[in-house]
Order: C-alpha cells, then structure tokens, then sequence
C-alpha cells in the first residue's frame, strides 16, 4: 500500500520572489492614489497631535508658574526658596522673546526691519542658487558621460559664472548676520540704558533689591550674547526651512512623493529620539553665565577694599574665594563639554550617516522599481541620463539632509538663546519692578518680625516744596531694621540743621529719603524736588575726566556755559577754598602721573589746569578731595545740602572757609556731624538716641557749648572722685 506523501515547505526561489515584489509593486501602483492621500492625512493628524500637546504642556507650565508666584507672595513679597526660573522652550520663552523683538525692531520702517528683509532676500537667493547648481552639476555629467565636449565646458564656464553670485550671496549673508547682531545690541542696549540709569534704577537695583547681583555682566555681556544669538538663528532656522521645502519639493517630483513621506517619517522619528536624549543646553548657558557673572564680580569686589584686604593680609582667603569661584565655574563648563561630547557622537551618526543611508534608498526607488513620477524629471533608462538625474537628486539629497542637521543644531542654538533670553528678561523685569517701587529684598536682623514686615510694606505721602518735612515717617535701616517708628521735624529755607546720634540710628536713611533714593514707607514727607538737595559725603566721588568736570560733575560743559560760569569763576572757587594750585598742574611725560607747572607758560599765559586729566582719587589727598566736593558744592548753588562729615579731612580755617561761603550763597545746610565746630553754624538740631527716640528742638550753640564744657569739668572731677576718696583715706589711716 502506498504511502500518502506529506507536503513539504520549500524556499521560496528567486525567480517566486521576484514575482512577490511584482505583484505587491503592481498592487501598489494601482492603489497608490488611495495610500498616498492616506500617508498625507497621516501626517496631517500627526502635525495636529503634536500642536494640541505642545498647547497642553503650555498651560501645565503656564500653572505651574502660577502656583509658585502663589507661593512667593505667601512669603512676604520675597522670591520662594525652591523656585528656580525655568529655561525652557515654553510660553514664557516667547513671551519674554516677543517683548525683547520688539525693542530689537521696534518697527517695519526701522533700520533692523530693512535689514532683516535684506538678509531674508539673500537666504532665498541662495536657496534658489543652490538648487540651479544642482541641476548643472547633473547637466555637467550627463555631458561628460556622453562625452560631449564642447557642451561640457560650456556648462562649465557658466558654472564658474554662476558662482560669483553665489559667493557674493554668501558673503552679504555673513554680513548681514553681523551687522543684525550689532544693530540688536545697539537698540537694547541703549533701551536698558535709559532705563538703568533713570530715576537712579542702578542705585535701587544694588541697594533695595537682591534678585540682580551683576548687572554689569547682564547688560555688557548677556545682552551681547544675546543678539549675535539671535541674528545667527534667523539665518539657522530659515535657511533650512527653505531648503527643506524647495529641494525636497524638487525631489518629490523626481522620485515620487511617497518614497519622500516615508523618508520623512524616518527622519522625523530620528529627531524625535535625539530630542528626547539632548540635554538642556538652555539651563546650562544660564548657568554657566551665572557663574561668570559671580567669578567676575569676585575680582571687582577686591578691586574694590584691595586696601582693607592687604591691611588684614587676607590674600590667602581671598585667593580660596576666587579658587572657589573658579572651579565651581570650570567643573560646570567640564560638565557641559562632557554632554555636548556624547550629544555631538549621536547627533553625528543620526544626522551624517543614517540621514544619507535614508537618503541613498530614496534615490534607488526610481532605479529598482516602477514608480510614475514626473515625466520631464524622472530618471531616464539611458545611463547619461540616469546619472544626470542622480547626480541632481544626490545633490539636491545632500542639501536636504545638510538642512535637517542645521534644524537638530539649530536646537541647542534655540536653547542658548532661551538662556540668554531667560537672562536679559529677568534684569527688564527687575527693572520694571523698581520702577513701581516693588521690591524684593532678603531682609536681615528682626525684619522678620511682623510689625516691622507691616511697616516695610506700607507706602506713605511724597510731596514736593521749598520746605523739608516728616510727618510720623518710619525711618528704615538697609538690612530692613526699623529704626525709628515715627519720625517729625519741619524746617524751611535758611533753617540750617545739626544732626546728631550714634551709628546705626538712622541718619543715612534719612538722606537716602531725602535724595529720592529710597522710598517713603509711611506717613508724609515734604521735601523739595531732587535737583534743589546736594548731598556731600565724608568721601566725595571723583569721576574720571578733566579737574573742571570734577567740580562740574554731574553738568557738562554745556550746562556750565547755560549757567554763564566761566573757567574764572572756576578758578576763583578753587583759590578761594585753597587749593588753586592745582591749576598749574600739568600731564607729565607719564600719562598717569601729574607735576606742577612753572607759573608762566611760554606765551606768557597761565597754563589751564582745569583741562588736565587724572585719576583724582589717587592724586589728591583725602583733605583736598573734601574741597573739590565743596567746590561742587558752591557751583551748584542748590537750595539745601546733605553735609556727611565732610569736613573730617579740613583744618578747621579750611571749615570755616566752607560754611561762611555756603550760608553766604544761601544754600541751607543739614549737617551730620559730632564736631562742635560745627555747632555755630546751625540753628536746629536733630538728635537720635539709637533707642528709636529722636529730639528736634532749636540749637543755642553758645549755651550748648558752655554747658559742654561744664559737663566735661565735671566728668573730669567725677573721675578724679576714686583718687580723692582713696587719698583722704590714707590721711586718715596715716592719722591714727
């Protein structure tokens, strides 16, 4: 009996294969219309989902920003511990970057407007260049494989004609980018600027608030930063874009649009998988330049009290707070080069070799298989034209790709920017809050206190006049101290005032009220406009410049001429407070040092040494800087004056000198002082006890001073009880 035979799976043959492909190409191409409309809405849904969860990410962030201003006003006004600004590509990224756009190109008729249309113009140039390029590279090897000559070079003469345009494209490109950058920084410069140094914002932003600790860094480096950042992603971002949808357009008509969706697909899936691994380059760069700022103002600060610091010898703990500053810097740049190593290795081998391996499967579709695609470019069965059209799509392959990995790069460009975005917004927000008279500030001592958190935050009346009054005015020391609750006292023109007390017990915020430096925390203040009050400390400031702007400073020479004050009345000044030697002083052959000059010039003129340039604070003694602070003084001529111990450097004729001629100009004088020199020249006085009690009451200088005196007599005598005590007692025992 026979044996049923069992079936047997075998191989499927070349040849079965072969057929297999044929059958699914020709299924393909009959319901390609179908597949293709499919692939399109795909993508179509896709693009909508990722819209929809970008929004969604948004408002998460958006809340989660809400919760912690929530919880920064639940303590006090002061920024919250935990919160740190967020650098991410959010809501407030745009946000922050739409209000500096707007500073950067405040219009479409302004100068950066133009220029920005210009450089659009050439980016689309070059797009377009380098798409007719491709095509004659095709044409040049269809000619070479054809082995036509003639034709050959006179594609390639035009080739080289072509590119000088193309270069000239490239280089206006660069140029534009540059002079985007310094025109940017231009315009926010000067806006930060005019607001840094109006309505003293650059003393508030130091002394009120903490949330700036290097400004300087912010507005010289961070906002330079910031705009060739921005200028250099306008040209990143576009330029791919366009040779995205122009090359990949030209592809698509040259080997079918399918094969370019799911090369795209491909392409896309990459990029969304090095998104995910690419670390935040954004917090970095913020960080980074934190730290920057920090090390940088480290070096300022010993600058600064170089003096103290070497009085102390404490160079070996200053080298260990830069050492420190140094490496915290230096370990966090380590940190980034490590991740930019492994990111740049992925990012390599995605966008370099996977890209082009996809790319090169593109290009054989139309070789191995039938698929209909435009009849005037798809690759012709002849092999010149074959290679013509290879050479094209390879080219146009290779701008495409070149364009996906300038848009994956051009993410960590976007991610600096945010950081340096991040940073320049947070100093206009600061700013901004200022200038409302919002601070926030990390109190010490017993401002943590409720009251005096309820006197902090309080505001009171601010009234301009020609007279000076406090009505129940807290005076408030810097670390946040309430020193004295209720502070009242009037005077008017020519009610010369002494102020006296221990340190600490509030006469310096009582001038920085006065100055308009710090803000009226309750009760009324009348007081006149900030130009009418000069205020002298014990160590005036000497600006860099001429010796006729020291005494003019803050006026310029235009301002002097208005006021009609000529050099004369300068030198008078000068003499007058005994230091009109200093107008025969001269440059020496040494730009930084200064000798006197003989009494008559060449020309038989006195030299005007109101023109020679020093660095003052190093040239003149601590008593000569004092009268060139008074000689401001009598130049200005203001209706009050703040004098802060600025006659402890002065003999007392030079003293004498100072009031006598202040009085005589009719400035009225508030002085702080313990001198009783002083007590002669003032009519009033305001006394604090340090306690949070003050006395204002009209000055007897003759009566105070004898009684003085009679308070040191007896001092003296209290002192000398012991010995007499002790004296009378070994007479007694002596006695005995």
């Amino acid at each position: 009996m026979a044996v049923p035979s069992l079936p047997v799976r075998l191989p499927l043959s070349n040849r079965s294969l072969k057929q297999l492909l044929s059958d699914l190409s020709s299924l393909y191409l009959r319901h390609r219309t179908q597949i293709s409309r499919t692939a399109y809405a795909a993508l179509f849904l896709t693009l909508i989902y990722r819209v929809r969860h970008a929004i969604k990410e948004q408002k998460a962030a958006t809340a989660q920003a809400a919760q912690a201003r929530k919880r920064a006003s639940a303590t006090g006004g002061r920024p919250d511990a935990t919160a740190k600004r967020r650098v991410e590509l959010d809501r407030e990224f745009f946000r922050n970057l739409a209000k500096l756009l707007r500073i950067c190109i405040p219009g479409v008729w302004s100068r950066e407007a133009r220029l920005l249309l210009q450089h659009s113009f050439f980016l689309v140039t070059r797009t377009l260049l380098s798409l007719y390029i491709a095509k004659l590279d095709g044409q040049l090897v269809n000619n070479l494989v054809r082995g036509k000559a003639k034709r050959f070079l006179k594609l390639l003469v035009w080739w080289m004609l072509v590119a000088v345009p193309a270069v000239f494209t490239n280089s206006m490109l660069n140029w534009h980018q540059t002079t985007l950058a310094l025109a940017y920084r231009t315009r926010l410069t000067n806006y930060i600027h005019d607001k840094y140094l109006n309505n003293m914002t650059f003393y508030t932003l130091s002394a009120l608030d903490d949330r700036i600790k290097n400004a300087d860094q912010l507005i010289v480096v961070d906002v330079s930063k910031f705009s060739n950042s921005l200028a250099d992603l306008y040209s990143s971002l576009t330029k791919p874009v366009l040779d995205l949808a122009i090359n990949s357009w030209s592809i698509s008509r040259s080997v079918g649009g399918e094969a370019f969706i799911l090369a795209s697909v491909a392409v896309h899936i990459s990029a969304l998988l090095m998104r995910a691994v690419t670390p935040p380059f954004g917090k970095y760069v913020a960080e980074e330049t934190k730290l920057e700022g920090e090390f940088r103002f480290q070096h300022t600060r010993l600058i600064d009290y170089s003096e103290e610091v070497a009085l102390y010898y404490g160079h070996d703990a200053e080298r260990d707070t830069l050492d420190k500053g140094y490496f915290t810097l230096i370990k966090h740049v380590n940190r980034i080069l490590r991740r930019k190593l492994w990111h740049g290795v992925m990012e390599d081998y995605v966008v370099k070799y996977c890209w082009t391996a996809i790319g090169f499967l593109l290009i054989s579709v139309p070789v191995f298989f039938r698929v209909p695609a435009n009849v005037n470019a798809g690759l012709g069965p002849k092999a010149a034209g074959r290679a013509e059209d290879l050479i094209t799509v390879r080219r146009l392959l290779v701008n495409c790709s070149d364009a996906f990995g300038k848009l994956m790069f051009s993410y960590k460009d976007v991610s600096q920017l945010a950081g340096y975005t991040s940073r320049v917004s947070m100093l206009l927000e600061v700013i901004a809050d200022t200038e409302r008279g919002h601070f926030e500030k990390a109190l010490v001592s017993s401002a943590s206190t409720e009251a005096n958190a309820v006197v902090l935050a309080g505001r009171g009346e601010l009234e301009e006049s020609d007279d000076i009054q406090f009505l129940d005015v807290p005076i408030v020391s810097p670390n946040g101290d309430v020193l004295v609750r209720q502070l009242s006292f009037h005077i008017g023109p020519g009610d010369h005032l002494l102020i006296v007390g221990p340190n600490g017990c509030g006469k310096s915020s009582l001038f920085r009220i006065l100055g308009g430096l710090w803000p009226v925390y309750g009760g009324k203040v009348r007081k006149p406009a900030s130009e009418d009050i000069f205020y002298i400390p014990q160590r005036p400031y000497l600006s860099k410049g001429t010796l006729r702007q020291q005494i003019l400073y803050p006026d310029s020479l235009l301002d002097m001429r208005a006021r009609r004050i000529t050099d004369q009345d300068l030198a008078d000044i000068l003499q007058k407070l005994g230091i009109g030697y200093l107008l025969e002083l001269q440059n020496s052959k040494h730009s930084a040092e200064l000798e006197l000059a003989p009494v008559e010039s060449r020309s038989g003129r006195t030299p005007n040494g109101l023109d020679v340039e020093a660095e003052w604070t190093s040239v003149l003694s601590n008593g000569d800087q004092q009268r060139i602070a008074a000689a401001r003084l009598f130049y200005h001529r203001p209706k009050y004056a703040i004098l802060d111990e600025c006659t402890s450097s002065v003999t007392a004729e030079v003293e004498k000198i100072m009031y006598e001629e202040a009085k005589n100009l009719g400035i009225t004088l508030m002085t702080v002082s313990h001198r009783r020199s002083l007590w002669r020249y003032h009519g009033w006085i305001l006394q604090f006890d340090g306690q949070g009690g003050h006395v204002f009451t009209k000055l007897d200088a003759e009566k105070r001073l004898a009684l003085e005196d009679e308070r040191e007599e007896l001092e003296i005598k209290i002192r000398a009880v012991p010995e007499i005590e002790k004296r009378i007692a070994e007479l007694e025992a002596g006695g005995q």
